[in-house]
């Protein structure tokens, strides 16, 4: 997928605000951004994860988490989700790797 597919798959579903293609280059190049809740629910349509487990790798992300965070809730299930490599998640888990070898 790329920069430009993702950026109109990604749209927030209560607001059809969509991130640009140069916002979604910035995310990738980890250039500085605003992480706001449209955003958050963009990524997690353009990718097909919950919400809540996006705004969680956003928060891991930004500001990030203690070792004890990660044991139980949405940041754990963020973690298991892109290990897994279960069908639901395999959308997120290629769209991770293509970022990931951008960066």
């Amino acid at each position: 997928m790329s920069t430009r597919e993702f950026a109109a798959a990604a749209v927030d579903p209560d607001s059809g605000w969509t991130p640009s293609k140069s916002l979604v280059a910035k995310i990738i190049g980890g250039h500085g951004y605003n992480v706001t809740p449209q955003l958050v629910s963009a990524i997690a349509e353009g990718i097909g994860v919950a919400r809540e487990v996006v705004a969680a790798a956003a928060h891991l992300q930004v500001i990030g988490y203690t070792s004890v965070e990660l044991a139980k809730g949405a940041p754990a299930t963020l973690i298991r989700m892109i290990g897994s490599g279960g069908e639901s998640t395999e959308k997120a888990q290629a769209v991770a790797e293509r970022w990931d070898a951008e960066a």
